[in-house]
């Protein structure tokens, strides 16, 4: 304020030599509701300008021109003034040193605005200015916060008091400050165009953790009951600082899985999701979300968030792993080889977990059991046995797959131990049996003609069969052989060839005496089977006399129903003796035939039907009712009727 009073003696003389209407106030001042406030003021008039009757001074508010009727704040000449500045202003200066400074107390934010000065010299010498200082009220204190405050970076903090009440000096403090690091304040006290402002400065460094922070500045008149207080939020830019996902995890093939992502930055980050190199989903927020739907193993791998917000990036990554159960495998084509040629058959697959490869042949396991995608069988100078069908099997937990593949082996023709020369009624039978692949041609070669298998001849029938690789050819030759130097008469040879391979083999006769032996055996027990089967017929037709007894007697049976179930019963028992013969018969026909080669002569001695036939020649059965005989009555005792059984 001391300032004002030695400026104004310069004011004036600047003044008097423009001789021009000139006013000085403030722009700009501040105070505090419920304070006071001095507004500083200082005008000029032209130098030949007398005043009449003295220098009055008016206060407008809002407006500068009187025939607009604006608020009037102060009025030398009267005490009329608007009601919300009555009792409430004052001139301190003294309109005669041409100073208009103005008092106003106990002031309120209805006050804040414009106030222009008007002098009044008398008669025509009025003049309203139109510079005009424009006062602000607040009720709270400024607080002058940077644009930006980036983490870990210096930062100051200065808190405003206006100091424009003569009668009242602010005092400064900070609230909230016990949580910073390591806080400094300093005081400084300002002036500028006549207006003085008190303020503070809180120094620190913020951390991330620091973002949202309350802090407070409060403003304080000593020895009264005025107390303004601002509360401001941090707002604490720093860069991503964590990037939270899900845990690693696994899925089934086919399902739905969702991935979360989290950053803790500010502002909040731009946030990607990342496949390798590909870019699934962005969005600005805090935090993304993921959704993949209907997941199939291509989409298994490392999925990537990053987090961007232009004051540094950071990344996060998640394994996701797609369980499936094993694909089909793929195996060799199916092969045809040649014996002793070796080979490797490889398996792959693909499944999660890795499945475990089994290698079977015609169902039975071979080689071993391989826990991996790739599995090799190795076969080593195949043989004819390898032959087959090889089938490849893949499991896992999930399911199970397999493939198959044939193995076709050719060799050359291998002379089966069944190729002989046999007895027959017919003569001689010669067999040759051979294996082989490609299947063997047979071909019988005898002393005088090389048969083959579209000939014929009267002497022999040709015929053959192939079964699978079994080649079978068979001859007969009509007249049997006759013995030369006590060796066989008939000198057969079987020839076996395919593409790989011929072979000739002498067939082997079986010895004559081996087919005597079976002739005499055979002989012998067709006659004791005949013999035992004459005994027992008769054996049955004896029994059957006796218990028939006299043909022509009369037999009179007290309880026919017995004895027509003994009767019965034997006849059963007959057939079964009957059956035995003719199973004994019959069993002996094929023992015959087997070891001559010839049909069996034996027939059985009866049937059973013709047996029934005899059995209803020994007796005759005629049931006469109510017929009496001689000392027998017509009905029993207990009124029943009874039958009287001649034999016949």
């Amino acid at each position: 304020m001391w300032c004002l009073e030695l400026l104004l003696p310069l004011l004036l003389i600047i003044n008097d030599a423009s001789c021009q209407w000139n006013v000085w106030v403030p722009r700009d001042i501040s105070a505090m509701t419920n304070s006071c406030v001095v507004i500083p003021c200082t005008f000029m008039y032209p130098s030949g300008i007398r005043p009449y009757r003295g220098i009055h001074g008016i206060w407008y508010f809002g407006q500068p021109y009187p025939q607009l009727f604006p608020p009037v704040v102060f009025k030398t000449r009267t005490d009329v003034v608007h009601e919300s500045y009555k009792g409430r202003t004052k001139l301190l200066g003294d309109l005669h040193q041409r100073n208009c400074t103005l008092l106003i107390n106990n002031i309120g934010t209805e006050h804040s605005g414009r106030y222009y000065f008007r002098a009044d010299l008398g008669g025509a010498n009025m003049y309203t200015f139109p510079d005009y200082a424009e006062l602000k009220v607040l009720d709270q204190p400024n607080i002058d916060v940077p644009e930006e405050i980036v983490s870990d970076e210096s930062l100051e903090l200065t808190c405003y008091a206006p100091d424009n009440c003569p009668d009242m000096t602010p005092e400064i403090q900070w609230m909230y400050t016990d949580y910073l690091p390591d806080p400094e304040f300093s005081s400084d006290y300002l002036e500028e165009s006549n207006t003085a402002v008190l303020s503070s400065t809180l120094t620190f460094t913020p951390r991330p953790m620091h973002n949202g922070q309350l802090l407070g500045c409060r403003v304080y008149y000593p020895n009264t009951t005025l107390v303004y207080e601002r509360l401001i939020s941090l707002d604490i830019k720093y860069a991503p600082r964590s990037v939270w996902v899900n845990v690693s995890s696994e899925v089934m093939e086919g399902s739905s899985v969702m991935l979360h992502c989290e950053v803790d930055s500010n502002p909040p980050p731009r946030i990607s999701w990342m496949f390798g190199d590909q870019e699934l989903l962005w969005d600005t927020a805090s935090n993304v979300s993921l959704s993949l739907d209907d997941v199939t193993p291509a989409q298994e791998g490392i999925y990537t968030c990053v987090g961007d917000n232009g004051y540094g990036i950071m990344n996060t990554s998640l394994y996701l792993a797609v369980k499936y159960p094993p694909r089909e495998p793929l195996v060799n084509d199916s092969m045809t080889i040649l014996e002793g040629t070796s080979l490797a058959l490889h398996c792959s697959t693909q499944g999660s977990p890795a499945p475990t490869l089994t290698w079977l042949k015609d169902g039975e396991l071979v080689g071993t059991i391989t826990a991996d995608e790739l599995s090799v069988l190795e076969i080593v100078e195949i043989t004819p046995q390898g032959d087959g069908q090889y089938r490849c099997l893949a499991e896992n937990e999930h399911g199970r797959a397999s493939s198959s593949l044939n193995i076709t082996v050719e060799y050359a023709p291998v002379l089966l131990e069944e190729s002989k020369c046999t007895v027959v009624r017919e003569g001689v039978q010669c067999v040759c049996m051979a294996t082989g692949n490609p299947e063997p041609t047979i071909e019988f070669y005898l002393p005088d003609l090389n048969v083959t298998i579209n000939e014929t001849d009267g002497r022999y029938n040709f015929y053959t069969h192939t079964d699978g690789h079994t080649s079978t050819g068979m001859i007969k030759l009509r007249e049997k052989g006759e013995r030369v130097d006590n060796g066989p008469a008939v000198n057969v040879h079987c020839s076996i060839s395919n593409i790989y391979g011929r072979e000739s083999v002498l067939l082997e006769l079986q010895q004559e005496k081996k087919y005597m032996m079976a002739v005499i055996v055979g002989t012998i027990g067709g006659v004791a089977v005949i013999a035992f089967i004459i005994a027992a017929v008769r054996y049955v037709g004896h029994n059957n006399k006796k218990e028939n007894g006299n043909p022509r007697q009369d037999v009179v049976l007290e309880n026919p129903a017995l004895y027509y179930s003994a009767v019965k019963k034997d006849k059963q028992n007959l057939r079964k003796k009957v059956l035995k013969t003719e199973l004994l018969g019959s069993k002996f026909n094929s023992i015959l035939e087997e070891t001559t080669g010839e049909d069996g002569d034996y027939q059985p001695v009866g049937s059973m039907a013709g047996l029934e036939r005899q059995e209803l020649n020994y007796a005759a059965l005629e049931f006469i009712g109510a017929r009496s005989r001689e000392g027998a009555s017509g009905r029993g005792d207990d009124g029943s009727n009874y039958t009287e059984i001649k034999a016949k």
